[in-house]
């Protein structure tokens, strides 16, 4: 299943180039499914042959997780669950709800592409840094000692000298969500192909800046920037606005291959007119995914991260037991060290080439004489 993710700036046009890129991929053969956020739904996607278009409202996804938890909540003693008809849902589930449908459609084989409104900017990294963050917490929930402890009791409630309990209920339902997360590579460019949408102002350049060095951070990067240019014109005001737009193309360009949107005079109105929307030949190259490389020399090892136009101010390092925890433009990730450099002391944190395309954060480990054996500690040119 191939995943298209558009996102951008509020009022950039995202639901409608959404849609239009369903409509393109669908006219192409392909078995296609558009999710779309409640709320906005241009005209003309409806009734596409191979299209299919579902709103995803994030009161309904809390609902069915409610309801989907109700025997484990009922189970509890003491508890009296609401239904689900009158759950809150928590601030910033849409991103949540997007994942489950995605899960669902991965799944059930739904469609060989998926178009992803994933709306504002904020919410469309969310969106890509969602899976991992899931797993974040579902090791800090439950880790590797509790989860040998809870097979012990699994196996002794399979074998009848356990009375199973809510805890088991929660155990059970584990393998899927993982198995769902497992399904959702969306920090893979294989997988996932993000296009950021923008309207050409200066005011949008840094919004998109901040988003590319976020989408960096969880290994993602974008295959491709759709910006809305207005029509050539005549006069000083026309002149003026051509000027900023073509400074805010030269640096949009700059993020990803730049493909040129023609701003229409209206709303389009069915699936001809969204599909003329986007240029001929409208598929954006394969990217690479951004992962981080641990480089080895002069008895330490440098871990690089490249974190793509990424400036100093809001970036912070730290280190948590066996994770390196990474934040910069408003995101955190928490990255995993492999077992040598569990047995390394941070000594150095950079910002390469900061601001820049090739900007890279190196972070410098130098073997911990308390972790390492001498012979070892030698062969890696370091001194106890």
């Amino acid at each position: 299943m191939r995943t298209l993710l558009l996102t951008g700036p509020g009022g950039a046009g995202t639901s409608t180039l959404a849609a239009a890129t369903a409509v393109r991929a669908a006219a192409r053969g392909a078995r296609t499914l558009l999710l779309q956020r409640p709320g906005r739904a241009p005209g003309g996607p409806d009734g596409v042959p191979g299209l299919a278009v579902d709103a995803v409202p994030p009161l309904a996804a809390a609902e069915s997780l409610w309801a989907s938890a109700g025997d484990a909540l009922a189970a509890v003693p003491g508890l009296t669950p609401p239904p689900p008809s009158s759950v809150v849902p928590l601030p910033g589930v849409a991103p949540l709800a997007l994942l489950a449908r995605l899960a669902r459609a991965a799944a059930g084989d739904e469609a060989d592409t998926v178009v992803v409104d994933a709306g504002p900017l904020e919410d469309g990294v969310a969106l890509v840094g969602l899976p991992g963050t899931l797993r974040w917490w579902l090791d800090q929930a439950l880790p590797t000692r509790l989860r040998v402890l809870a097979a012990v009791r699994t196996a002794a409630v399979r074998s009848g000298t356990a009375v199973p309990g809510p805890v088991d209920t929660v155990l059970d339902a584990l393998p899927a969500l993982e198995a769902a997360l497992g399904r959702l590579a969306l920090d893979d460019p294989a997988a996932v192909e993000v296009r950021l949408v923008a309207e050409p102002r200066a005011s949008a350049v840094p919004a998109l800046r901040r988003a590319v060095t976020a989408l960096a951070l969880h290994g993602q990067q974008p295959a491709a920037v759709l910006a809305r240019v207005l029509p050539g014109g005549a006069g000083e005001w026309w002149a003026r606005r051509a000027a900023e737009q073509d400074r805010a193309l030269a640096a949009l360009a700059e993020l990803a291959p730049l493909q040129r949107v023609g701003e229409a005079a209206t709303e389009p109105a069915g699936a001809a007119e969204l599909a003329a929307l986007l240029p001929d030949g409208d598929g954006a190259a394969p990217v690479a995914a951004l992962a981080p490389s641990v480089h080895r020399g002069d008895g330490v090892r440098r871990l690089v991260l490249p974190l793509p136009f990424a400036e100093r101010a809001g970036l912070d390092l730290t280190r948590w037991q066996d994770d390196l925890v990474v934040t910069v433009a408003g995101a955190r990730r928490s990255l995993p060290l492999d077992s040598l450099l569990r047995r390394c002391v941070v000594t150095r944190g950079t910002l390469a080439d900061a601001g820049t395309r090739r900007a890279r954060l190196e972070v410098t480990f130098t073997p911990d004489p308390q972790q390492w054996p001498a012979d070892l500690l030698a062969a890696e040119g370091s001194r106890p």
